[in-house]
């Protein structure tokens, strides 16, 4: 390392002084991934935990049912629009820094959620969470380029944050279960703020501190392309209530329309954008972005609608829920543990197409679903096979997005790979929503026949109370909508495979990266002299 290098370097070996690159694999570096996967796992399981609140939320702050679904996009949303900036702000000012103020900025808006006492307060706090876990999520994913060397020792700490990532959605269900049955809906975000405090402690202590790299903030990029998103999500939520030719719904996706042309317009012409359009130069990780942009679309769908079937048709409690979510969280470990280990043999191309095409098959089999399907005969199956996927995914798409970059932009790059994940799981549930609600509809149309032939003049009276379907008839439109969603789930899943056969390649020197025989593009620099 040169000791007169500038804090503000801009090439690839540059570090700030009193800072470490590291890049090897003592017990330090151990202690490093603890606190990078822990904050990790604190920022994704929010996305679910708060799914199994969400009846007690409604009833506690008179949340409308439209208003409601916000809850959970006010923070992926924001969450997701703001990655890139977030990653780029790592770069700039220091990815040790920047990763202890958005964990204790994330706890703050915990605290804030926890103590909401009206649903604008609420929201509010949601999407500050939301920037936070946009600050501090793709920061934590670059540490680890620049405490692990290529090769064994990063494919293994990639490993560990791919199978937290993937499995954080499944935890954040047991742990929103538990904690709403034992305490109350508060403590979903209250329990962030302890989490966050110690995150932050051990942090100061165990992480190196990164090169800073000279640049400026592209704020217009990261405005237009969230507002973007906004519109678009909006125009699907929209649609699945109001119909495609409301006004408003037509007025959002315009809207979207020009806002993300004027994104692209603006990152074409910003000479340091929040989206570095060359990363997309290389076909692998275009690709990968991609792919990872179709898994997400489906993931948030599948513990979407089958928390909702589950606790609505089957009739589980919140934490009984939460634990039959338990098992994707071990079978995503042991595939991503496993799949870590064998990509150096294989390269990473097998396990995106093997693990796409488990994920659809899973979601296939979600599809045959009914009113008389059981968890152990119908659910618990295909959900062990749709874990297999997303781990086998998780670890070769987060390890082919940030092979062979340099480290000056190794933040831009895991903060771009983090925004296609939200922002497509975000657009994906809308669009399932929608598809979900025209489906419920027309099951609702058919069943209407069998409601005035069968129901009891209570039943009538609940229906003429609340326009909505007593059971068995309201099971019945609930599943049509969930076996129906999960088809195009599949399909979304299915695009991902195609991708990943057309697309991807694997080259010798990806090979030699994988089993660290390749100098690391991020300390080119170092090994020069």
């Amino acid at each position: 390392m040169d000791p007169n290098a500038s804090p503000h370097s801009t090439g690839t070996g540059g570090t700030a002084p009193g800072t470490d690159k590291g890049n090897g694999t003592g017990k330090g570096n151990g202690l490093a991934l603890f606190v990078i996967a822990s904050c990790q796992l604190m920022v994704v399981l929010d996305i679910t935990i708060v799914n199994i609140a969400l009846p007690h939320i409604q009833t506690a702050l008179d949340f409308s049912t439209e208003s409601l679904s916000w809850v959970v996009n006010a923070y992926t949303l924001t969450f997701g629009g703001l990655l890139l900036l977030g990653g780029r702000t790592g770069d700039i000012l220091g990815r040790k820094r920047v990763f202890i103020s958005g964990v204790l900025l994330f706890g703050l808006a915990s605290l804030l959620g926890g103590l909401a006492q009206n649903e604008g307060q609420l929201m509010a706090a949601r999407a500050l969470q939301g920037v936070g876990g946009a600050i501090a999520s793709p920061t934590a994913l670059a540490l680890i380029t620049t405490t692990f060397r290529e090769g064994p020792a990063r494919n293994r700490a990639f490993g560990v944050f791919a199978a937290v990532s993937a499995g954080g959605g499944a935890i954040g269900l047991l742990a929103g279960g538990l904690l709403v049955e034992w305490l109350n809906w508060r403590w979903v975000f209250f329990v962030n703020v302890p989490i966050a405090v110690v995150i932050a402690v051990m942090a100061r202590r165990v992480l190196r501190e990164s090169a800073r790299h000279a640049g400026h903030f592209d704020l217009a990029g990261a405005l237009l392309g969230t507002c973007g998103m906004v519109a678009l999500v909006y125009g699907f939520i929209r649609a699945s209530q109001h119909g495609w030719a409301d006004g408003f719904t037509l007025g959002s996706f315009a809207a979207a329309v020009v806002l993300l042309t004027l994104f692209v317009v603006n990152e074409r012409r910003s000479p340091q954008p929040i989206t570095p359009l060359h990363m997309f130069a290389d076909r692998n990780r275009a690709g990968t972005y991609g792919i990872m942009l179709f898994l997400a679309c489906a993931i948030f769908g599948m513990f979407f609608f089958l928390t909702l079937f589950v606790q609505n048709v089957l009739g589980f409690s919140p934490l009984r829920a939460g634990l039959a979510f338990l098992p994707v969280s071990v079978m995503v470990a042991v595939s991503a543990t496993v799949t870590s280990r064998l990509l150096p043999r294989f390269g990473p191309k097998p396990f995106m197409v093997g693990g796409a095409l488990c994920c659809a098959a899973g979601l296939a089999w979600m599809t045959r679903i009914d009113v008389d399907s059981t968890y152990p005969g119908s659910i618990l199956g295909p959900l062990l096979v749709f874990a297999t996927g997303m781990g086998m995914q998780f670890v070769s798409l987060t390890l082919t997005a940030l092979s062979d970059v340099p480290d000056r932009e190794s933040g831009a790059a895991s903060g771009l790979l983090n925004s296609m994940q939200q922002v497509g799981g975000s657009l994906g549930l809308s669009i399932l929503v929608t598809v979900f609600g025209t489906a419920s509809r027309n099951e609702a149309k058919a069943q209407a026949v069998a409601f005035v032939r069968g129901s009891t003049p209570e039943q009538k009276a609940f229906f003429a109370r609340t326009h909505q379907y007593p059971k068995p008839w309201s099971d019945l439109v609930l599943t049509a909508g969930v076996s129906t969603a999960f088809v195009v789930a599949s399909a979304f899943t299915l695009m991902g495979a195609l991708i990943a056969v057309f697309a991807i390649q694997v080259r010798p020197s990806d090979l030699e990266r994988l089993q660290g025989n390749h100098t690391p593009a991020g300390i080119q620099g170092e090994s020069g002299g």
